[in-house]
């Protein structure tokens, strides 16, 4: 059970590796995004390594019992000092490759350590899940194990305090993400606290071996995706929000177009709609759409009435935009209802010119088309024109 998990884990970060590779190919000199690849990949290689079966391949095919140890610890330790490149990175600063080098140094030195100490120890019998505990007292593995889990610890510990200290200074997605990666990292702290107690108590003549082989791997395993999640969050979160937005408008457009809807049967204006297309497709459909029907009707257009229903939503709001809004709405519901029994234009052609300079804009369409069904100024206007065209017809 505890293989299938860890692969389970590597594939999800690996996957999160490969979608963000593309990215990686295209701007390979940008250090922020090779450093979000190397936590997804590192973080991906720890719980590969660290599966039984790895553990048991790793042993049996190069022939040395626990060869499979130190990798896995250097994988460990290359995980956090990558994960503490990236919060620097992120943040940026006059002194970011000088700290960046500094950490890769450090950890250069750890994994230097690592190795050395594995060369000079003696660990004949294999140990596929409690190494740790098990030459905890043994010369020169002692100290490799108590690098590594001091190592990781302070990697973890730094991240941490500096994800949580500067979720404090900003907001939104990036804030959300900080928090998710120092909550994350913190967990991630509790696999080399529980390792150094139940090493500690083997010093000690007791076994707390359990310690290192089911709370460490859980604290672990809990980390690290969390730690990933807090990676991804503000770089998904914008996106999503885009898209959410994107719907929104899409579906707040509608009571435009079918307020539009005569005109662009009548006059052949509607564009095929598209199928199987993303959101920002059919919103753009829409929008030209909607445009398309707005310049055949411009000359429809009744300044006056813009003018009057502009003035009187905005002493009755106070609300600038919202006004702006309502008087286009008046102006285009009884524009469509002047088209459809008018064969020539309300207002002369010129000052249909000057009126047509100041157009909606895309921004405010939305709100247009609230206003469409909702303002009782709109209303009125469309009324009011309803019964003037049908008295003159």
């Amino acid at each position: 059970m505890n293989g299938l998990i860890n692969y389970v884990s590597c594939g999800v970060l690996w996957l999160g590796l490969v979608v963000k590779a593309p990215d990686l190919v295209r701007h390979r000199r940008d250090p922020y995004l090779r450093a979000i690849c190397a936590v997804l990949g590192l973080a991906g290689v720890c719980f590969f390594l660290g599966a039984e079966p790895t553990v048991a391949a790793v042993n049996d095919l190069s022939g040395i019992p626990n060869l499979a140890a130190p990798l896995t610890y250097a994988s460990i330790t290359a995980y956090s000092a990558a994960s503490q490149i990236l919060i620097v990175y992120w943040r940026g600063g006059p002194h970011v490759h000088r700290t960046t080098r500094r950490w890769v140094v450090a950890y250069a030195f750890v994994l230097l350590g690592i190795a050395t100490m594995f060369a000079l120890g003696d660990a004949p019998v294999e140990r596929r899940t409690d190494l740790d505990t098990y030459y905890a007292t043994t010369p020169y593995l002692a100290e490799m194990i108590v690098l590594y889990l001091v190592g990781h610890l302070a990697a973890v510990s730094v991240t941490t305090v500096a994800a949580l200290r500067w979720a404090r200074e900003v907001d939104g997605w990036l804030r959300a993400g900080l928090v998710t990666l120092g909550v994350g990292t913190l967990c991630n702290s509790g696999y080399s606290v529980t390792k150094l107690a139940a090493v500690a108590a083997r010093w000690g003549g007791r076994d707390w071996s359990g310690l290192g082989t089911t709370v460490s791997p859980a604290a672990a395993g809990l980390g690290a995706l969390m730690t990933v999640a807090g990676i991804l969050i503000p770089l998904a979160g914008p996106r999503l929000t885009d898209r959410q937005r994107t719907r929104r408008d899409y579906v707040r457009l509608e009571p435009l177009e079918r307020e539009l809807n005569e005109v662009l049967t009548r006059r052949a204006l509607r564009l095929p709609r598209p199928r199987l297309a993303s959101p920002t497709t059919r919103l753009v459909w829409r929008q030209t759409t909607i445009h398309n029907a707005l310049s055949s009707l411009d000359t429809f257009f009744d300044p006056a009435l813009y003018e009057r229903t502009l003035e009187a939503e905005a002493q009755a709001t106070g609300d600038t935009e919202r006004a702006e809004a309502t008087a286009w709405a008046a102006v285009i519901a009884a524009a469509v209802v002047e088209e459809r029994h008018r064969e020539r234009p309300l207002a002369p052609l010129e000052e249909a010119d000057r009126f047509r300079d100041g157009a909606p804009c895309p921004a405010i369409l939305v709100h247009i088309a609230d206003a469409l069904t909702t303002s009782p100024l709109v209303a009125a206007a469309r009324a009011h024109t309803g019964t003037t065209t049908t008295g003159t017809a």
